[in-house]
């Protein structure tokens, strides 16, 4: 035998080692992975708390609970509600507690527990949920946002009249209400006595600390010496009034309210400065008619209303969750497909962005002096760790280990790759292989689209959601997420490029990257595949009917005809500022962007997944396409999950939703009778 077939012979070998090795994992392995977020570091800059989610299958539900890793050690679990999560994470001022908000009762309270451990105590009893909340620098007091109780008088209501609502006119409005944090009276139970003592309970009672019928509270933050509070406010607390939100100064002491900044457009409160002089806002300044895709306008503002500037002026992104002390100012973008941690300078407002490790940070926070960091972040083959870091270092150390879940699992091998539009745009996707790609081979594609408009796809170890991408790559295909015009990450110009163009440019971004696949040899294109859930679930139904190079569509949350959904979704600006039209002032707009439009030209079988009670994306326009489709004798297929809205955030209905377009492309792309298992 030559020395070149015992090569030969040794390198199969090593193959087929690696596939023994190699594990292809179930759909419910995938939905089932523990996932880290929301990392929180004390204040002396030792200890880290987090979030980490899991899977209850027995009560189909995802729980979050606290971990907590101190002094930089192995991780353990802080918090344990059988019957809900515990999230939203605070360090008191002392970083000797940490609050959480938790239901477990009737309504989502605050609770505290020990950084040392212990057990958990509720620390607020109201009324209503709670949402956000803050610790007071003083460490004394926990400022709260509620809306108001509205119980009574609906109850009279419907006792004399029955049920009926008015459209846009009955809300609660979120209101800032006080809660004593009084450490001692942890360490001690209330007497028998005290129990039923009215003055005890009025002591330990919330309160109402501003109480406007004028406005809505979005958010809140502290000044730094606890005397005042910034307030991001709002006529109403419905979705569409955003475009009215300004910010005022509340003084506690006089118990009077400023407006400080109330651009005609959005204005979002987003930090104090480190001295309390100054205030750090996002706007949309007078532009009501584009701020869904273009750029927000950071300023800095002196509480006086005085050297009102802009910052950030030299960046084309979108920046977030920012934060302001004695190092500069900090905030996330998202750079291309990585998305990096931005530092700016508050004095010239120059940026530069900082982070080069991990690929993509999803949250950070620092210690109280600024020099020690923590984040969690990913890599492009890696789930989502926890890292604890000094700063201005760039690189952490992580505290958690959640990538040994996939350590032995056969996953994606992604890949960012480009391509010329039909107009000549410059496109970026995301290219799946899997872990035994052959180049010499020719692969089925499944291409699948994000929502948004500005989402983004990045690469990643164990892409999901309802869509088995990870065991389609284990079967031999390859997995296209096109970052189409209109995604984040690409700067102002290219989330402008689908305004008046919905549906026509973004398929013409997805056609031409199947298109250079095809031409690279890398795919058959008799056998290619298109699905996506939101606005991405709108282009797969925009391509069903105008275009025929599919085997097969799946359209998940999708758009099918503007015209009903402008009049039936919970976002009516959105279609106004994307197709520079209402339905009545220009319906040729609306034709030419709708997939009922071209209903006749639909030639591809098409599944449609949807949510019972979907307000974003209404359920009318999955009975529109599915009996259109049918009219003209295209085979279809309509799921609605029962319950949900826009998404499908339980995991048994997740894992039907998979099964399903399991069955779907298993049928269309590899002729395959695919029965989704009953046990």
């Amino acid at each position: 035998m030559s020395k070149r077939s015992l090569s030969f012979l040794a390198c199969l070998c090593v193959f087929s080692l690696w596939a023994q090795e190699q594990k292809n994992p179930s759909f419910e392995e995938i939905i089932s992975l523990q996932s880290n977020s929301n990392a929180k570091i004390s204040p002396d800059g030792k200890h880290i708390v987090f979030e980490k989610q899991s899977v209850d299958w027995v009560e189909n539900r995802y729980d979050r609970e606290l971990w907590i890793s101190k002094n930089g050690g192995t991780p353990i679990q802080l918090t344990n509600n059988s019957d809900g999560s515990s999230r939203n994470a605070k360090w008191s001022t002392d970083g000797e507690w940490i609050t959480f908000v938790s239901k477990r009762g009737e309504k989502s309270q605050i609770h505290a527990i020990r950084a040392e451990g212990g057990e958990a105590f509720q620390v607020t009893s109201t009324d209503n949920n709670i949402s956000s909340y803050e610790w007071s620098p003083s460490g004394d007091t926990i400022a709260f946002l509620q809306s108001e109780d509205k119980s009574d008088e609906e109850e009279k209501r419907s006792e004399k009249y029955g049920g009926f609502s008015i459209e846009d006119a009955e809300y609660g409005l979120n209101q800032i209400w006080l809660a004593d944090f009084d450490s001692g009276r942890f360490n001690q139970m209330p007497l028998p006595e005290q129990l039923n003592d009215s003055v005890f309970k009025e002591e330990r009672k919330a309160r109402i600390l501003i109480d406007s019928a004028t406005f809505s509270v979005n958010s809140f933050k502290w000044s730094p010496d606890g005397n005042k509070l910034a307030i991001e406010h709002q006529p109403d607390p419905l979705i569409n009034t955003f475009f009215r939100a300004d910010i005022s100064i509340y003084d506690i002491a006089s118990e009077t309210s400023t407006l400080l900044v109330n651009n005609s457009s959005y204005d979002g409160l987003v930090d104090w400065s480190p001295d309390g002089k100054s205030i750090l806002y996002g706007t949309s300044l007078n532009d009501n008619t584009s701020n869904y895709y273009k750029n927000n306008k950071l300023f800095r503002i002196d509480i006086d209303g005085s050297n009102n500037r802009q910052l950030a002026k030299d960046f084309d992104e979108n920046p977030f969750a920012f934060k302001w002390n004695s190092n500069g100012i900090f905030a996330i973008s998202w750079q291309k497909t990585v998305r990096r941690l931005i530092h700016i300078d508050p004095e010239s407002g120059k940026t530069s962005i900082l982070s080069k490790t991990p690929e993509r940070i999803w949250n950070y926070s620092f210690s109280k002096d600024g020099k020690k960091i923590a984040y969690t972040g990913s890599n492009d083959d890696d789930l989502t760790e926890v890292y604890l870091g000094d700063f201005p270092s760039e690189k952490g150390k992580p505290v958690t280990s959640a990538s040994k879940q996939i350590e032995d699992w056969a996953t994606s091998n992604s890949e960012v790759i480009s391509w010329k539009s039909k107009d000549g745009e410059t496109i970026e996707g995301v290219l799946h292989k899997p872990q035994d790609y052959d180049s010499n081979k020719k692969y089925p594609l499944l291409v699948v689209i994000h929502g948004g408009p500005t989402g983004i796809s990045t690469p990643s170890a164990v892409p999901s959601y309802v869509y088995p991408m990870v065991q389609w790559l284990n079967k031999g295909a390859l997995v296209l997420q096109p970052n189409y015009r209109g995604s984040a990450g690409y700067g102002e110009k290219f989330r402008s490029l689908n305004v008046k163009n919905l549906g026509v440019g973004d398929a013409w971004d997805v056609l031409s990257g199947v298109k250079h696949l095809e031409k690279e040899g890398l795919i058959d294109g008799n056998k290619v595949g298109s699905m996506g859930w939101s606005q991405g679930g709108y282009i797969s139904a925009f391509l069903t009917t105008n275009s025929d190079k599919f085997i097969a569509i799946s359209v998940g949350a999708g758009i099918s005809n503007w015209m009903t959904y402008y009049v039936n979704t919970d976002i009516h600006p959105f279609t106004r500022q994307y197709l520079k039209a209402t339905p009545w002032s220009d319906k040729k707009m609306y034709e030419k962007t709708s997939p009922m439009t071209n209903i006749n030209d639909a030639k591809t079988p098409t599944l449609i997944q949807h949510g019972e009670f979907d307000r974003r994306d209404p359920i009318a326009n999955a009975y529109e396409l599915f009996q259109g489709l049918q009219d003209v004798g295209v085979e279809t297929k309509l799921i609605v999950y029962k319950g949900f809205g826009h998404g499908i955030n339980k995991p048994k209905e997740r894992l039907a939703a998979t099964w399903h377009n399991w069955q779907w492309f298993g049928k269309y792309i590899w002729n395959e009778d695919i029965e989704v298992p009953m046990e």
